[in-house]
């Protein structure tokens, strides 16, 4: 037996943000575009030690091993390990930044700090001081409080250090770095040259200026940022209500113990130790040696200063083919089932169904899931709109949206207060299913349309997010929709589904079947496959059943973004599985299972992963294709997946993240030739063809 039956999930975790920093270190990627795949590592980053990296560590301090939990490591031996690797990745993002900045200059794009300022970029920076960013900073001196000032989770702070003429006193001082304020500056230029200073910097020029009242021989300033723990405690009160309940605890977070504390490895012993003294961080484990700069995820936001040569082409989104957004879209999905695949097709056919189903006067119903929205939602517009003609509203609201809950408290109120029903979800269950259902009358009877998804109802994250979306008036499926939310209000008793595959009941069980059947399959000489995408896969005992189908014989594919915990390749135990993950300019977001069937295929959409919260711990929905057209499509989505061999990367025990090796084959761009599947598709339909 091999020495090892599953790879650690956190490890996993973080081999997909390795693939994250390569694509920042990739020459073919567009220079800016590189900037911005920093940004998002060191963002992934930071939500991993606020959510999983203080979960391990809540676990070491409670004194469990934690060995069954984490498949075979010690909390404490797994938290070193974690470490090593994370200050490995932050060593190789720094050593990229650098490349990148060279090359900025290559291209006439300068990065500079307060020491190369010109006299005329002065003049700009003086009252770019003045009007913008003095007002908006807040600076505390630290020696003679009474108790420390709470920092902030994973804002920049620059901790000051003030060596005093009088007696060389020192004085400690610190700076919150604005989010106000875009955190990069462009400069005035007068010759084809383009600057750049980050506010960090623009506050270290002005230093003199903000401690002007002090005698002080020499001010230095290093940045300095926490991360604390973002677990909920949710509040047992029972005269509170749900909105309170984790309104409140959004606000204890803010307060939630330190997991990670990064530094400028300049700043003095005496300051850094001073700083670490008085916050009470003692855990050498969490402390972290960083650059100058910090809060790197803010590259997601660098300025494209108009050098689009600099980005990738943006691919305008598609029509559907054969179904027009200036015609009635609930007349066309009467007819037949029709599939969005954004961002390769416009997501403005969601927002469509939703303004339509707001005015149409047959309409009587709407009942929709939500989980994370965008800023301007247009989905809250078109629900409110709804209600103001007279709707029945049904919203389900994820109230417990990690890092998503402000806004989603602040819809919730919005739309209370316009008369939509709210469904604040079951207790001890997260509500991660994307489902909408709408009920029209129609020559006196009730006829139901509505859509099911594998991400959320979000037209900004849509635009960079791979989902797919079914449309369908398939009066049997909408009406299980209708099932779950009957469930949401009555969830003691336990319903039952004739098509969707529903967690927290059915999903774990009835995916073991298809994987039996592709067995039994398999072992009577039949067709037998089974091709599976998603963004996670880390539930030991779904792992298992994949290890029994592949010593049965059954071929698995494998196109898993993120965390896979599953070992592929190896001889008696997995050697007919293999698995890839593709990290491109779109972030892979789909869940779509196939299985062979004995040469009859099925095909399921999900919003579930194969993570064990998903399968036993959520309220999920997992939906059958019957149109054959669209499960053509769906089959042929994942074999454009697995053609891929430019942004491909096999996952393997070694965690080394090699890339597809091309054998002579044509470069193969996934994502791209997906754009062009849509494209000809579109093309024929337009053709008669």
């Amino acid at each position: 037996m091999h020495k090892y039956k599953y790879i650690d999930r956190e490890k996993s975790w973080l081999t997909f943000n390795a693939r994250v920093l390569q694509e920042a270190a990739d020459n073919s990627v567009p220079l800016l575009d590189r900037l911005r795949f920093l940004g998002i590592f060191s963002n992934n980053l930071d939500e991993f030690f606020r959510v999983r990296f203080a979960a391990i560590r809540r676990l070491s301090l409670s004194g469990i091993s934690g060995e069954k939990l984490l498949g075979g490591i010690s909390a404490n031996q797994l938290l070193k390990e974690i470490i090593e690797i994370v200050i490995q990745q932050q060593s190789e993002s720094l050593r990229i930044l650098s490349v990148i900045e060279k090359k900025l200059k290559t291209e006439n794009i300068f990065i500079i700090n307060e020491n190369d300022i010109s006299e005329e970029q002065e003049v700009f920076l003086k009252d770019f001081f003045i009007q913008k960013l003095s007002p908006e900073l807040v600076t505390i001196i630290l020696n003679d409080l009474a108790e420390f000032p709470m920092l902030k989770d994973s804002i920049g702070y620059l901790a000051v250090k003030l060596v005093m003429k009088k007696k060389s006193e020192i004085r400690y001082a610190m700076i919150e770095i604005p989010k106000t304020i875009n955190r990069f500056v462009v400069l005035p230029s007068n010759d084809n040259k383009q600057y750049i200073i980050l506010l960090d910097d623009v506050i270290r020029h002005n230093l003199s200026s903000i401690f002007n009242i002090f005698d002080y021989e020499s001010v230095s300033a290093h940045m300095i940022k926490i991360t604390r723990d973002a677990q909920l405690d949710i509040d047992s009160d029972l005269s509170k209500s749900m909105l309170e309940k984790i309104a409140t605890s959004v606000k204890d977070r803010r307060i939630g113990e330190p997991v990670r504390f990064i530094y400028d490895q300049l700043i003095e012993k005496d300051t850094l130790d001073f700083f670490l003294d008085k916050m009470l961080i003692f855990s050498t484990d969490s402390i972290i040696p960083g650059g100058r700069y910090h809060n790197r995820r803010d590259y997601m936001n660098f300025p494209d200063l108009g050098r689009f040569d600099l980005l990738y082409k943006t691919n305008v989104p598609l029509p559907i083919t054969g179904l027009d957004l200036k015609g009635s879209i609930l007349e066309k999905i009467s007819k037949k089932d029709y599939l969005l695949n954004a961002p390769y097709q416009s997501f403005s056919y969601l927002t469509k169904f939703l303004r339509e189903a707001a005015l149409d006067p047959k309409v009587t119903s709407i009942k929709i899931t939500l989980y994370r929205l965008a800023k301007n939602s247009q989905i809250i517009s078109s629900l409110i709109n709804a209600a103001k003609n007279g709707k029945k509203v049904i919203v389900q609201i994820e109230l417990q949206a990690r890092f998503d809950e402000t806004s989603n408290i602040s819809y919730a109120e919005q739309m209370q207060t316009e008369g939509i029903e709210l469904i604040f979800g079951i207790k001890g269950l997260k509500v991660h299913s994307k489902v909408c259902v709408i009920e029209r009358i129609e020559e006196g009877k009730t006829k139901r349309y509505g859509f099911i998804s594998t991400g959320n109802f979000n037209e900004v994250t849509a635009k960079i997010y791979t989902d797919v979306t079914l449309f369908t008036s398939h009066q049997q499926i909408l009406k299980d929709i209708s099932k779950i939310f009957e469930f949401f209000e009555i969830n003691y008793r336990l319903y039952r589904y004739k098509h969707l595959i529903v967690s927290p009941h059915y999903t774990r069980f009835r995916f073991y079947k298809l994987i039996e059947r592709e067995i039994a399959n398999s072992i009577e000489g039949k067709e037998a496959f089974i091709k599976l995408k998603m963004n996670s896969l880390s539930d030991f005992e779904m792992i298992d059943k994949l290890y029994d189908a592949s010593n049965a014989g059954v071929k698995i594919q494998l196109e898993v973004r993120g965390i896979c915990s599953l070992i592929p390749g190896v001889p008696g135990m997995s050697e007919n599985i293999e698995a890839i993950s593709i990290v491109d300019s779109y972030l892979e977001h789909s869940r779509i299972y196939i299985f062979g069937n004995a040469g009859n295929t099925d095909v399921y959409i999900s919003s579930a992963d194969f993570m064990t919260r998903n399968l036993d711990g959520r309220v999920e929905v997992t939906c059958p294709i019957y149109d054959q057209e669209i499960k053509n499509e769906l089959i042929d989505n994942f074999n454009l997946g697995w053609k891929g061999n430019v942004k491909a990367r096999i996952l393997s025990e070694k965690m080394d993240n090699k890339y597809r090796t091309r054998n002579n084959q044509p470069i193969f761009r996934a994502q791209l030739e997906t754009y062009k599947y849509y494209q000809n598709k579109l093309e024929q339909f337009e053709n008669g063809i």
